[in-house]
């Protein structure tokens, strides 16, 4: 089969496409073939070797797909060769084929296409996650998001104006401010403004009640100080590839809880409950992935590399088969 194969770990532009074998398909798993893949910024770490967990070299990158089952092996819940799925893995999604575990499985609905359904699930379900169960976000609330125009970032615009937040969209480039706005930020603040900090105040004077941060960096202290007292603050990830150094005398003087957001960690209860809930605003086309750019499996490289750059808006797809 063909697939996008990372020889040794570095820069997007190490990877190529090769014929490679199927991959190995255990009882309990399913074959998918896979039609389109989705970009997300882990696998430009896992590239580079910069994730938490390594993958040893040669692997096939890609976490997120959409596609059909084309075989199954032994009990593997009630998914038939057919059946149009999407999911998500460490790694294997950028190939013709991928073998995945019938739990990490969803059946797409009818009348979803391919490219919202793989575009949908890593991003959307992390920002629903994080704003329903870690930062509680409700109606009349203010919310800001970092790295707003970003995978996650923009799906939390979406979700939290969908939840009735008034939304505060810091992004790093005009062309993902409109974005933003386009999906319903009432505020936009470009975090290269001479003084987030300044920016962010005039934006939310009263404070904000929950900061979504998927970026990191130094955009992360101004956001915190923009915190109402017992606002909640929720470390996503750092995109920006730096870790914050957070001064703790900010939590202790406003209250604030500082949460750091995984999936493991959301009660089961919750989790079901986001997962049902999410799935009816997907099938409702209440809410609907923007897709910013999309590249053939030759061009894998560049579109690792324009989310490398954090030049993506929204999310990046790689169409694999038609």
């Amino acid at each position: 089969m063909k697939a996008v194969v990372c020889p040794e770990y570095g820069p997007p532009e190490v990877v190529r496409v090769d014929d490679v074998p199927p991959p190995a398909l255990p009882a309990g798993h399913i074959r998918i073939r896979v039609h389109v893949a989705a970009v997300n910024f882990p696998d430009v770490l896992f590239i580079a070797n910069r994730y938490q967990v390594s993958v040893p070299t040669p692997f096939v990158p890609g976490s997120e797909f959409a596609g059909v089952v084309i075989e199954v092996a032994g009990t593997a819940g009630d998914f038939a060769v057919g059946d149009r799925v999407s999911g998500a893995a460490l790694y294997g999604a950028f190939a013709e084929e991928v073998v995945a575990p019938a739990h990490g499985l969803t059946r797409i609905p009818d009348g979803v296409d391919d490219r919202t359904a793989a575009a949908y699930g890593v991003a959307h379900g992390t920002a629903y996650h994080a704003l329903r169960s870690a930062a509680q976000v409700r109606a009349g609330q203010d919310l800001v998001v970092l790295g707003a125009g970003g995978g996650v970032g923009l799906a939390a615009v979406q979700l939290g104006v969908l939840l009735g937040a008034t939304v505060t969209a810091v992004a790093s480039s005009d062309e993902k401010l409109v974005a933003a706005a386009a999906y319903g930020a009432t505020h936009l603040v470009k975090h290269g403004s001479p003084d987030l900090r300044d920016a962010l105040r005039e934006a939310v004077p009263d404070g904000a009640h929950a900061v979504i941060d998927p970026v990191g960096g130094d955009v992360s202290e101004p956001a915190l100080r923009s915190l109402r007292p017992g606002g909640r603050f929720v470390t996503v990830g750092f995109a920006s590839g730096v870790i914050p150094r957070i001064p703790l005398n900010l939590v202790l003087i406003k209250g604030a809880h500082v949460i750091g957001f995984q999936l493991r960690d959301i009660p089961p209860d919750e989790f079901d409950r986001n997962r049902t809930e999410l799935a009816a605003l997907l099938v409702g086309r209440r809410v609907v992935p923007h897709i910013g750019a999309v590249y053939r499996l030759d061009d894998a490289a560049q579109a690792l590399r324009l989310v490398a750059d954090r030049k993506a808006i929204g999310k990046v797809l790689i169409k694999v088969a038609d």
